[in-house]
């Protein structure tokens, strides 16, 4: 750690952190053909934000090797800490609705969005 707290260290090991309760996994590079752009994940956490007071947003692009083979894939990744009833329904459709939206507002870019 440097002054006042902030890490200071390029590349360090992260610790062990507990599971979010729920995790909801949005295969947005499949449909749109991109990343989510910074805009739209704040429109998305507005969103959850309605239905939940503490939660994270993840937008990765993954790579993963395996002998021959190599993936890439970009996701969205909502993460919350607590779980109640019915939310995790309430949760998908707001990321379903999400990710339409984002979709079709720029299907110019995506490759399979018209097809949503």
């Amino acid at each position: 750690m440097g002054a006042n707290g902030v890490m200071t260290e390029l590349v360090f090991r992260a610790h062990e952190r507990r599971e979010p309760a729920l995790e909801i996994r949005v295969n947005f590079g499949v449909f749109a053909g991109r990343n989510a752009t910074q805009a739209e994940i704040d429109d998305l956490a507005r969103a959850i934000h309605e239905e939940v007071e503490s939660f994270a947003i993840v937008a990765e692009e993954r790579h993963e090797f395996d002998g021959e083979v190599e993936a890439s894939l970009r996701q969205v990744v909502i993460e919350i800490p607590t779980d109640a009833p019915g939310r995790e329904e309430r949760v998908l459709e707001m990321a379903e609705r999400w990710a339409k939206s984002a979709i079709h507002s720029r299907s110019d870019l995506g490759e399979l969005g018209p097809e949503l």
